[in-house]
C-alpha cells in the first residue's frame, strides 16, 4: 500500500469515527500542534468546538475557551470539517 493510499484511508477512518461520535451525541477530539501542550479542541454535535484541556483533579475536561463562529469556520475549512454529523 503506497503512503498516499494510506494518508487516504486513515483520513476517511478519523472521519467516519468523527461522525460517529457526533451522530450518538458525543465530542470529538481534535488534535493539532497548533494548541499549547496539553490542549485540544472538543467539537460538540451542537456544532460548537471549545478548547479544553484534561483537569486531573476531576479527571475530565475543563473548557479553555470556546471558538467564536468566526473561529469556528476558519478551523472548520482548514480541517476540512463539514457540518453534518
Amino acid at each position: 500500500m503506497n503512503r498516499k493510499k494510506l494518508e487516504r484511508d486513515a483520513y476517511l477512518a478519523i472521519m467516519e469515527l468523527r461522525r460517529s461520535k457526533l451522530k450518538m451525541g458525543f465530542p470529538f477530539m481534535i488534535n493539532t500542534d497548533e494548541l499549547p501542550l496539553g490542549q485540544c479542541y472538543l467539537e460538540y454535535p451542537d456544532g460548537s468546538i471549545k478548547i479544553v484541556t484534561v483537569d486531573r483533579n476531576i479527571n475530565d475536561f475543563k473548557i479553555v475557551s470556546e471558538l467564536s463562529f468566526e473561529e469556528n469556520n476558519s478551523l472548520r475549512r482548514k480541517l476540512k470539517l463539514s457540518h453534518d454529523k
